[in-house]
């Protein structure tokens, strides 16, 4: 697995289709967590510590047909859309094929959630 220094590294990394749906998240994403995304395990992760991993809120990571986009505390975030899909511990992540996956509003309050969770504690 290559290693990335950025998440900007990660990104240019991916195959076309995959770097079009992280160029598309990432705005979201700093707009609820400006400059908290770091490369952690390979992937990035916003946080909310000092270092990557120290109170991480999500994260995007790549495969070979999708873009998963993950919340730490996912389980405990309303899902109107019933999308996100529980994974372990008290994550949850959805899974995004295409741009047409991402619904602005609906991310956007997810990760607004998302970060009040973890900043509650």
């Amino acid at each position: 697995m290559a290693k990335f220094a950025t998440v900007e590294q990660y990104v240019a990394s991916l195959p076309e289709a995959q770097r079009e749906i992280a160029d598309r998240l990432l705005p979201l994403i700093e707009k609820v967590l400006p400059g908290a995304g770091a490369v952690w395990h390979g992937h990035p992760v916003w946080s909310l510590g000092d270092k990557p991993g120290r109170s991480p809120v999500c994260l995007v990571k790549a495969y070979s047909a999708h873009v998963t986009f993950g919340l730490w505390r996912g389980r405990e975030v309303t899902d109107p859309s019933g999308r996100l899909e529980s994974g372990s511990r008290t994550m949850a992540a959805v899974k995004l094929r295409t741009l047409d996956d991402i619904d602005e509003e609906l991310f956007t309050g997810w990760l607004h959630q998302a970060r009040d969770l973890e900043t509650a504690g």
